[in-house]
């Protein structure tokens, strides 16, 4: 099993990480469409970012964004091709609800698209349920959105 922990998202190996999400995602959708939190953006104080590494190799991240009204919005979920299906994924789930229960967090809302069908698999076996579009999300149609309740 990977080890989970919350790192900074400016590690070498992560930033190489972090692109490889990036390159995966513009592979599947317009940049119009592709809704990204940046490095700044996951240095925040409400933000949690975490890495799983196994002997010492970064395979995934996860940044859990916390809304400061009870729900948060998981972000930069992403796997190496290497290592999914390897448990790494819900290694990364684990983390960041617990992250987020830990700080009193209720609900967490997540959006991924139609084509991400393991990703969105992983997620229903994880408990979350479609629902509407949310936020940036709305008028986007590559966008496929998914809460659960904690």
């Amino acid at each position: 099993m990977p080890v989970v922990s919350l790192e900074s998202p400016r590690r070498d190996d992560v930033l190489t990480l972090l692109q490889q999400a990036d390159d995966f995602a513009l592979s599947l959708y317009p940049v119009e469409n592709y809704h990204r939190l940046d490095i700044d953006g996951l240095e925040k104080a409400s933000v949690g970012f975490y890495v799983a590494r196994e002997n010492g190799e970064a395979l995934g991240t996860a940044a859990i964004v916390d809304r400061g009204d009870g729900s948060a919005e998981l972000k930069r979920m992403f796997v190496t091709a290497s290592a999914r299906g390897l448990g790494v994924g819900r290694a990364l789930m684990s983390a960041v609800e617990e992250h987020a229960r830990a700080r009193g967090v209720t609900l967490i809302q997540l959006e991924t698209g139609l084509p991400q069908t393991a990703a969105i698999a992983l997620y229903e076996k994880s408990g979350y349920r479609a629902i509407p579009a949310f936020g940036p999300y709305i008028d986007d149609p590559t966008s496929y959105c998914m809460e659960k309740s904690l």
